[in-house]
């Protein structure tokens, strides 16, 4: 079975407002996708599972596009959440899983390279440590798995971090999900360094090594977190330690965005190389 997921982020804003999105209104943004891409996915059941990761608006209209092979997910949840005789939703601004849940999301997205990056401008803003960035991300991954949600957990290294790169990944596991169930994880890799235009591509020895690695410390699947395309698709499937991709952006020249027919080339031509456990339907 594979793995492959999409982050479309804050892909809904119209050009109009600096964004990337001009394949739908807002209101109309979900539902177009899910329905563009359903029919397609579908050929795939018992080859792929594939999940999708909204914005919070966005959430309610993909269920409504949704069929059963598709997981709706959302971008992030807060450490804390509402509790029996305690804490009955006192959490203003912020997302907390078991709202996440209520509105029929079964996943998130957690320690994506954006969050923590943020976490980690926070602590240098403000005299912190960057130490507590790991301890913050498994109260998340805890609050995600205890609402019902499966977690893609990232992890990844920088530039300067890569030639300890072992030692890095490690702390990020071993802290972000201590005493977590692991059955309701998945690992995406992102190497930082290899991430945005101009960036060297790693190697398919240098992700199977890492990935290697990753699954003796987790035992979990793991999944490219780097951004899987239809350039680098082949490469990926050929990796037989990853179990899938993590889909963002699918056009990086001209009207740069994300684009469903597109991101079905992606799918096609990755689990077309990729040694799956099923024939496609």
């Amino acid at each position: 079975m594979k793995y492959i997921f999409l982050n479309l982020k804050r892909f809904d804003i119209p050009r109009a407002l600096g964004g990337v999105n001009s394949i739908a209104m807002p209101g109309e943004w979900a539902g177009h996708i899910v329905s563009s891409v359903k029919a397609e996915l579908g050929k795939y059941a018992g080859t792929a599972e594939f999940a999708m990761f909204f914005p919070e608006a966005h959430i309610l209209p993909a269920k409504a596009a949704g069929f059963s092979g598709l997981h709706i997910g959302c971008q992030g949840v807060f450490g804390r959440d509402v509790a029996a005789g305690g804490n009955f939703g006192a959490f203003t601004t912020l997302r907390t899983a078991k709202s996440m849940r209520a509105l029929g999301c079964d996943c998130t997205i957690i320690g994506h390279c954006e969050e923590r990056a943020y976490l980690n401008g926070l602590a240098d803003t403000f005299g912190g440590s960057r130490e507590a960035v790991n301890s913050i991300l498994n109260t998340e991954t805890v609050s995600a798995l205890d609402a019902g949600l499966k977690v893609l957990y990232c992890v990844g290294e920088t530039f300067e971090e890569h030639g300890r790169v072992e030692q890095v990944l490690k702390k990020q596991l071993d802290e972000g999900l201590s005493g977590v169930e692991r059955s309701g994880v998945i690992i995406a890799y992102e190497p930082l360094w290899a991430i945005g235009p101009g960036r060297p591509t790693p190697t398919a020895a240098e992700i199977r090594s890492i990935v290697r690695y990753i699954k003796s410390v987790a035992e979990c699947p793991v999944v490219y977190g780097g951004g899987l395309k239809e350039s680098n698709a082949e490469m990926i499937a050929s990796i037989p330690e990853l179990d899938g991709g993590l889909i963002a952006l699918t056009r990086f020249q001209g009207e740069i965005g994300f684009y469903p027919e597109e991101y079905l080339r992606i799918v096609e031509k990755y689990l077309g190389c990729a040694d799956t456990s099923a024939h496609i339907a």
